[in-house]
């Protein structure tokens, strides 16, 4: 029997690139010759893996443009069937349509418009009790530290709903950049002397082609903002809102806040590939230092795709596909 060794977040990392089904430390533990459980799970829980590692993996695949993007959402690492897990709060998944209990992660993405490729570049752990900060000021703190830290050359800012607040928007505007993001149908709009709800609001055929000039309840004088319909589905419409009153086209605007998708992308290639999920360890930190290394694992499942010319989901599934050819040359269980 070997000696068992060290763990470091490379070995971790590994593991979560190389597992198909099972991410646990127990599963990791009974495939290592050299790395007990004992040993994986004392590093997990005593190890403090920033966001920042985040961009220290990815900074060098950037290929930055100056009127590229960046976006933000949050996802819900599903935890509702644990009652111990630290970080898990009762919050609203979109993708179950309800509220379950799940640490939610803020992400950050950076998009290239001319060659539509895209990479994380940053992610915030959501912990109101542990550092009183909510999504919309995590969100803030990532978009300055794209601007201020990362140095990244970009021009627009994609949301979603939730984050079109007054206070993020006239962050963004006060920091030199344009926002386009959909509002909430019930957010009021100041017509006269009057505020009127976004779903009540008529648009002529001039307004649907080229948008309408349009001020925010709430939303302060020096930020001038612009409104736009757009079709997302044949039955259903989004409120565009942007401070860039010279946008003309709500052809240009659709295609712009298409570009949202990519972060959903993101989320669902974290859910199926890095077993960004799987963990089942108890303590905070050890949940932490898992989502950190599955943001870094996809950065790298990314890269070589882009290497190989394929999708992460075709490289990953190719480690089956060696097996199956190894095993069906030479069988470890032949069929009698």
């Amino acid at each position: 029997m070997s000696r068992a060794r060290s763990v470091n977040y490379k070995d971790y990392s590994q593991f979560l690139l190389l597992s198909q089904i099972n991410f646990t430390q127990t599963y990791y533990a009974e495939h290592s010759e050299d790395v007990s459980h004992d040993a994986l799970n004392r590093y997990m829980r005593e190890e403090s893996l920033p966001p920042r590692i985040l961009w220290e993996h990815v900074r060098e695949d950037i290929v930055q443009c100056d009127d590229a993007c960046i976006i933000f959402d949050d996802t819900i690492v599903d935890k509702n069937y644990s009652k111990a897990i630290e970080l898990a709060y009762r919050q609203y998944s979109g993708n179950s349509k309800s509220v379950i209990k799940g640490i939610g992660v803020v992400t950050c993405v950076y998009v290239n418009q001319q060659t539509g490729q895209w990479w994380p570049i940053d992610f915030r752990v959501y912990d109101p009790d542990g550092d009183g900060l909510n999504k919309l000021q995590h969100a803030e703190a990532m978009l300055k530290n794209a601007i201020f830290s990362k140095k990244l050359a970009f021009k627009y800012v994609l949301m979603d709903s939730w984050y079109a607040t007054t206070d993020l928007m006239t962050s963004i505007h006060n920091l030199g950049k344009i926002f386009y993001c959909p509002l909430k149908s019930n957010r009021r709009i100041k017509t006269g002397f009057l505020h009127e709800r976004v779903d009540f609001l008529q648009w002529s055929a001039e307004d649907l082609q080229h948008g309408r000039c349009a001020r925010l309840k709430d939303m302060g004088r020096m930020v001038n903002t612009k409104l736009f319909r757009i079709a997302v589905l044949t039955d259903r419409f989004d409120t565009i809102v942007t401070n860039d009153v010279s946008q003309g086209s709500a052809e240009a605007v659709k295609l712009l806040v298409g570009l949202r998708w990519k972060i959903e992308q993101l989320h669902r290639e974290l859910k199926q590939l890095t077993g960004i999920e799987k963990c089942q360890c108890r303590r905070q930190r050890a949940q932490r230092n898992h989502i950190a290394c599955a943001m870094i694992v996809l950065v790298c499942l990314k890269r070589f795709a882009v290497q190989c010319k394929t999708t992460a989901y075709r490289l990953k599934s190719e480690l089956l596909g060696e097996y199956m050819r190894k095993q069906l040359k030479s069988p470890t269980i032949r069929f009698a």
